[in-house]
């Protein structure tokens, strides 16, 4: 949800009918809230700085597709982050499983994670003016999330894999403001809100940027960003807020 070049063009220019935006970003957000990965497992409470997830990353990719037909536009986000957090627990005592573990062997763990989000929303542009613009928006915002633990216990060559998958599907609404400031500066916001019950019970985001074009097809962006959900239905618990700043660049087309 970065769109840093919005119409880099001469304030007394009038601005071109289409315009078509791609911007892959950085997020270097922190990780907060309450989960219960597995169906009617135990909710974990997590708390994560940018520099925990960096250690635990396998890729992480972010981008973000704006368009705009005269007064109509399009905004579509893209999320994939896929983690592994390892974790060693041991030497332990007997337990009662269907093998008989014996003291002192040592039990790994690993959950490897994957999130996918997408936002993908239409408007229309209320106001349009070389000093200021407003968009208003609605739409969908698409989650997947995949978790997997392996379990293996050494001495006994003893491994165990269980994973599971949901998703859901949140309508959105929201409005994006644009402020330019000289030629090559500007600001810009945006907020949604979605959930209702229909997918998750509450939803929102928020993104500021302060922007700079460098030419008529490049510019950057820094800001800050929050995604919050709160989803909680069949066993499954995903309430979470990941935020932290962005850095962005754009190509215009």
């Amino acid at each position: 949800m970065i769109y840093p070049l919005e119409e880099p063009v001469s304030l007394e220019t009038e601005p071109p009918a289409f315009v078509l935006q791609i911007t892959p970003y950085l997020w270097a957000a922190g990780f907060t809230g309450d989960i219960s990965p597995f169906r009617h497992g135990p909710t974990i409470g997590i708390e994560k700085r940018f520099s925990d997830i960096m250690d635990d990353l396998n890729f992480g990719g972010f981008v973000n597709l704006w368009a705009r037909q005269e007064s109509f536009v399009l905004s579509a986000d893209v999320m994939y982050v896929n983690t592994t957090d390892s974790r060693t627990s041991g030497p332990l005592p007997p337990l009662p499983l269907p093998i008989p573990i014996p003291p002192g062997t040592t039990v790994s763990g690993s959950v490897d994670s994957t999130q996918f989000m997408a936002t993908v929303q239409g408007g229309y542009r209320l106001v349009g003016t070389p000093e200021f613009t407003l968009d208003v928006l609605g739409g969908a915002r698409f989650w997947h999330i995949s978790n997997d633990v392996t379990v293996s216990a050494s001495r006994l060559g003893i491994a165990r894999r269980y994973g599971e998958r949901f998703g859901w599907v949140d309508p959105v609404v929201g409005a994006r403001a644009f402020l330019p400031l000289t030629q090559a500066f500007s600001l810009q916001a945006q907020v949604d809100i979605g959930g209702f019950g229909v997918g998750s019970d509450f939803t929102w985001s928020a993104l500021a940027t302060a922007n700079y074009i460098v030419n008529d097809q490049f510019s950057f962006s820094a800001g800050y960003k929050v995604l919050d959900v709160d989803y909680r239905n069949g066993g499954h618990v995903y309430d979470t807020r990941l935020h932290g700043p962005v850095l962005g660049m754009t190509w215009r087309f």
